[in-house]
């Protein structure tokens, strides 16, 4: 049975419908990614799924006593309490409990009186009796695995750690469907993946949004595109829908020529004067009205964005270069003897968690702060445009178009004058839409807008701090051609996997305690990187543990030879030759496996603790054979002296 049905929906704001009589099943048990372009309206779908927007017309069937949870697009901003608190809201009665509970906890602390125990004594029969404790758990550890402090106030904490609260706010209500708008973002690449394998375990149905392409092709088992008010769902992972839309576009272009042809043959028909008035012609006369009527009310398929980078003059060839730079915040080591060149036209990447140190290392690299230790050159002729991942240089009071223009009319694109109103058409906003106030933009329109802003500025030095967060995918793979074709240098802070993959030629891997290591490649190429060089030194280690007991085995048999001369071979020696050959069998066979597993393309593709694993144990199992070996060359030449 369908846990939610919509038929005939309708809703619209302003001039174009974002409903226009969709229809819409969700199954159970089903991971559903919508898609569409910025501003089709998916938000707004979310909104109708879970009650919060009703429709203009059709309806909305819901399974009885169904449990929706949702995962807004934009932080909680004007929320009160601690995150505790927030996040327990999202479990109604129980969670009232367990906020009362923690707070009575915090009170006793300061004030150990009776009655404080006599209350904490209460609430504890209560949570006992709802079996409330799982929740308490549940909530410390996605709270854990977010990075999230408990007792942190909500209103200290920045935009994208508000949003981290909302998404744990969201996961640990064990809804029976869950809608995610934009999930990924603000997350480092770690969290990603846990977030990956929660959702693959949550028990229920997954509505999400998403930008992030990995993220999609790993949780999708439906993509449902929202296209011109109109829902189309196309089963199986994210390529097939692509080669599926591709087609669907084709057929809807050869479709509307042979309309426009045939209207073109009606009007030509029409102009020719009194013939196409008589009586015998009205039915005709009627047929063009009515294909004037659809033209009308036809809605051509958006455009793409037509963006471009002003280059500045050439920077001098050495951008950047640091020799055993530190950095030390309150004896804590943010960047640790780290050596670096940038040259002309590098394109590197700043991969890492949250809080590990990637803004502070920008922040050196701009001037913004002074290395603690080292030595830093910063070159010459360097002209920079910073985007900003919070979007702080928009006034959301502010139209789009005084945003862009502060209050002028023309804006200057690579030396020549030009109307704002059509250099905002190029980044996909018309006029009307040019006028509204920022805040009503959504968000991947934020980000549109904040990057034609950025893109006025002439630079030679880019420094991305997470670009894509909210972006549709078609924006998103125009960026990544812009940025192929950028001749200045790029400096990107990235969590979305693919994007970096396709954009950048260096990574920086902030290993945890000021360590920065360099890899060529994007995010897949240093994983496997890393992976390797685990491996190798995995290797290198269980190699000189085996040549140490080598050593001692072998300063053992002599001392054993010594006192007892020419005796034969010990039952225990015995056995032990006899089983050899199927342990060296055994190793064989398990190495042969493991080597298969590594070969796979999608191996490297797992989490790095997953890929140390597999290559550690190949060392192993590499090392053990070589041992195995050469005891059973030394016992057989033993049995042949005896």
């Amino acid at each position: 049975m369908a846990l939610i049905k919509i038929s005939n929906a309708q809703l619209a704001y302003g001039d174009h419908p974002l409903l226009d009589h969709a229809e819409f099943l969700l199954q159970p048990n089903e991971r559903v990614c919508l898609v569409g372009r910025n501003g089709a309206g998916k938000s707004t779908l979310m909104k109708v799924i879970a009650g919060e927007v009703l429709l203009d017309d059709g309806s909305i069937q819901r399974m009885s006593e169904l449990k929706v949870s949702r995962l807004e697009q934009d932080p909680p901003r004007n929320a009160e309490g601690t995150v505790f608190d927030f996040v327990a809201e999202g479990l109604s009665e129980v969670g009232g409990l367990l906020r009362e509970y923690h707070h009575l906890l915090d009170k006793i602390t300061t004030d150990a009186s009776e009655v404080h125990f006599a209350q904490l004594a209460k609430v504890q029969e209560k949570l006992d009796h709802a079996n409330a404790w799982q929740f308490d758990n549940k909530i410390s550890s996605v709270l854990e695995h977010l990075e999230l402090d408990a007792g942190t106030l909500l209103a200290d904490l920045s935009g994208g750690w508000q949003r981290k609260a909302a998404l744990a706010r969201a996961l640990v209500s064990e809804p029976d469907i869950l809608l995610l708008d934009e999930p990924t973002n603000h997350l480092d690449v770690a969290t990603i993946e846990w977030l990956e394998g929660f959702l693959k375990d949550f028990r229920g149905s997954i509505i999400f949004i998403s930008h992030d392409r990995a993220f999609i092709r790993s949780m999708s088992t439906r993509i449902v595109d929202l296209d011109r008010g109109k829902l189309n769902s196309f089963p199986g992972d994210y390529d097939k829908y692509l080669d599926a839309k591709e087609e669907l576009l084709r057929i809807e272009s050869e479709q509307n020529a042979e309309f426009d042809k045939k209207l073109a043959q009606e009007e030509t028909w029409i102009r020719q004067g009194i013939k196409a008035r008589r009586t015998r012609n009205e039915g005709r006369v009627r047929a063009l009205k009515q294909l004037r009527a659809e033209r009308s009310e036809r809605r051509e398929v958006m455009g793409k964005a037509d963006m471009q980078l002003q280059d500045a003059r050439r920077s001098g060839k050495v951008v950047f270069e640091a020799e055993n730079i530190s950095y030390r915040y309150d004896d804590k080591p943010i960047i640790n003897d780290f050596s670096f060149n940038v040259m002309r036209g590098d394109r590197i990447a700043l991969i890492g968690p949250n809080g590990c140190g990637k803004s502070t290392l920008l922040k050196l690299m701009l001037g913004q702060l002074q290395a603690t230790e080292g030595h830093f050159h910063c070159g010459t002729k360097l002209e920079v445009a910073y985007f900003d991942q919070y979007r702080e240089i928009l006034d959301p009071e502010k139209t789009v178009l005084d945003n862009l223009a502060e209050g002028k009319q023309e804006v200057t694109v690579n030396g020549r004058s030009r109307h704002a109103l059509g250099y905002l058409q190029d980044f996909l906003f018309h006029p009307k839409r040019a006028r509204t106030p920022v805040k009503a933009l959504s968000g991947g329109e934020k980000n549109r807008l904040l990057l034609a802003k950025l893109f006025l500025k002439p630079n030679n030095l880019l420094v991305l701090d997470e670009p894509t967060n909210d972006l549709d995918i078609e924006t998103l793979e125009l960026l990544e051609d812009i940025l192929a074709n950028y001749q200045g240098t790029l400096l990107l802070v990235s969590h979305d996997r693919q994007f970096v993959d396709n954009t950048v030629t260096t990574s920086w891997i902030f290993e945890g305690q000021g360590v920065v290591n360099e890899y060529v490649g994007g995010y897949h190429d240093a994983q496997a990187q890393r992976a390797n060089s685990a491996a190798q030194r995995a290797k290198a280690q269980a190699e000189e543990r085996a040549a140490e007991n080598k050593k001692d085995e072998s300063q053992q048999r002599q001392q054993v030879n010594r006192e007892k001369p020419g005796k034969k071979l010990s039952y225990k020696l015995l056995k032990e030759l006899e089983e050899l050959p199927s342990r060296l069998e055994d190793l064989e066979n398990e190495i042969a496996q493991l080597q298969e597993k590594i070969n796979d393309p999608a191996f490297f593709q797992s989490s790095t603790d997953d890929t140390q694993v597999t290559l550690s144990r190949l060392a192993e199992a590499e090392q053990a054979l070589e041992v195995a070996f050469e005891r059973w060359e030394e016992l057989e030449a033993m049995q042949k002296e005896s």
